[in-house]
Order: C-alpha cells, then structure tokens, then sequence
C-alpha cells in the first residue's frame, strides 16, 4: 500500500470538515465532489452558491451533500469580524476593515479554522502561497512551542531499501528561504512530527543536510548546519537527529558508516533537512523526476492545518492534499 492508501485510510476512520476558500473554482468543485465519494471528509465550499453551482453543472459534479456558505451574507460574519478585529486590533486593523477582510473567502476561511468551525483549510488552485499564509500566521498562528511555519515533502521511492520502506520526509522545500539556524532546528523538529503523523514512522530518523559530513569541510554555510543540530537537540533531546551530513551519508549504509562514525542516524535516515529553500526544491525535483518519486507536500508549524496547492494542480491533487490536511486535523 502506498502513502496515499494510507493516509486515506487513515482520513476515513475519523472525518474533518475541510474548509475550500476557491468554491467556484473547477478543479475545486470537481475534488469536493470526489472527496464525498471517497469519504475522506467533510468538504465546504466559499463562494456564491450560484456561481458555485453553475461551475458544478459545467464539469458534471454532484456537490448536492456539500455545503456552500457565501462569506458575503453569512450569518456568523459579524461574529468573525469582531473576532478578527480583537486579535488585530494592535496592528492597526479597524472594525470596518475586520468586516470588509472577512468577506474575503480566503479570510474567512481562515476564520471558520480559527473557531473551530473547520478542521482545517486547503487552497491554492487560484491563490499564491502568500494569500493564504500571511492571514493564517496573523489568525491561526504557529503551534505553542513552535517559531517556524515551513513545509515538508512526502517522497514515495521506488527503491524500498531508502527511508522508511521507501518513504522519505525533505523539509524544507516550499516556505523559508534561507532558514537561520534556529529556524532550521524548528523545521527538523516539524518534519519529524509529519514523518510520525502522516508516514505512521514511530521513530524518525533525522539527518541535517550539508556539503560537509561531520566537519569533513569548513565553512560558514557548514557552521550553520551544525549549530541548528546543538540546538535541535537541546529542543528535542529524544529526537534521534544528527549533522551536518551530505545526502549519501545520511541515505547509505555502508557511506553513513565510514564518514559518520557511531551515529544512530547516519546511512538510516527517513527525515531529510536541507539547508536552505534553494537545496530542497532543487532535491525534491530531482528525486520526483529523475528517482520517479511520488511528492505530496504538506505545510507545518501551525497551530491548526491548512495547506497549499500549486496553481497547476489537478483534481486529484486537491482531493490528496485534503486527505493530508484531514489526517493532520486528527492529531490536534
């Protein structure tokens, strides 16, 4: 079985109510639609219901079990905005801007998260990353204990000998540019969390990426990957976790044993944390494209999920990524 099987059927046994900002978008309808058949959750499209409805009648999408809620006529809209408004009031956010910000079906989606009205909240089919982030950073927040939101990439290899029976965890490949090295330590320690609860890996196996193995080159970029080791260990000190390592190193057996002496991680990792944004994106690519990888990517570091899509998604990616945010719902 798969990651995906599994996640899905881990979605099953416990169904969340998945707020879609983009309602009359037509891969977003078609998906809500499939992800009923599937029962992966509970969908809820933002938009006006006419509109929505006419996009569902175009692809041929029964969303008569879904919900449609019109952020511009709803009933619990003044409670959002005022709700809104105590939580950003201290930025310089008036009243009469909160109630205009919650017509936005992104805001308000993010809102329905935040009162616990939605489990979580998947987006992305027509926003950018930063349409949905920055309000789910000023409302959501990251969860306590936590200072980074970053992402991390689900990769399903062919070879099985690689990870955990084949599934690898790369982070981060999405959200922080060039992480620091505090902020690097809270990536590790997020991708450790989504290895134990979306890939069921009891036990990750952490390794800090660098071009260095264990002080075998010196530099500045190699400094930083060992301190965000120090402090990844002082934050989670039963994380096994270990740096700074090159790629080999932390993947091969053989490789991890003679250039990382006596580390528990080393040549076993299924958690891979790469220094910077340049490094992941670039490594989930050529492991999607040339290693014939699956990816699915999920963010983390929010207090409650919500996720982003590409622009170029299909259906079946929208109706994945939900499944990924309905099982990340079932751990809070």
């Amino acid at each position: 079985m798969g990651i995906m099987a599994e996640v899905k059927a881990k979605a099953r046994l416990d169904i969340k109510r998945i707020v879609l900002p983009e309602g009359d978008e037509p891969r977003t309808v078609q998906a809500a639609a499939a992800i009923v058949r599937e029962k992966l959750a509970c969908p809820v499209l933002l938009g006006d219901p006419a509109r929505v409805k006419e996009t569902a009648a175009r692809v041929g999408a029964d969303i008569s079990a879904i919900e449609i809620i019109n952020p511009l006529d709803s009933q619990k809209a003044a409670e959002y905005a005022w709700t809104l408004y105590g939580l950003r009031k201290a930025k310089g956010v008036t009243e009469e801007q909160a109630t205009r910000l919650v017509e936005d079906p992104m805001y308000y989606g993010i809102m329905m998260v935040k009162m616990g009205e939605a489990d979580g909240l998947v987006s992305g089919a027509v926003h950018t990353t930063g349409d949905m982030l920055r309000p789910a950073l000023q409302i959501i927040k990251t969860k306590p204990g936590n200072k980074v939101v970053s992402s991390s990439f689900l990769m399903d290899c062919p070879n099985k000998s690689l990870g955990h029976n084949g599934l690898l965890v790369y982070s981060d490949c999405v959200v922080v540019p060039c992480p620091t090295a505090e902020e690097l330590a809270y990536i590790a320690i997020s991708a450790a969390e989504t290895a134990r609860t979306l890939c069921g890996i009891e036990e990750p196996k952490v390794a800090l990426l660098s071009f260095s193995t264990k002080g075998s080159a010196k530099h500045d970029l190699v400094t930083k990957v060992q301190e965000a080791t120090r402090i990844a260990h002082e934050l989670a000190p039963d994380l096994a976790l270990d740096g700074e390592m090159q790629f080999d190193a932390a993947l091969i057996p053989e490789i991890g044993a003679s250039k990382a002496k006596g580390s528990a991680v080393a040549g076993h990792a299924n958690v891979l944390i790469f220094p910077d944004l340049q490094a992941g994106n670039i490594g989930y690519k050529i492991t999607q494209r040339v290693g014939g990888a699956e990816a699915y990517a999920v963010l983390q570091g929010l207090a409650k999920p919500c996720n982003d899509l590409s622009r170029g998604c299909s259906v079946e990616d929208i109706v994945t990524t939900v499944a990924l945010t309905a099982v990340q719902a079932q751990s809070l």
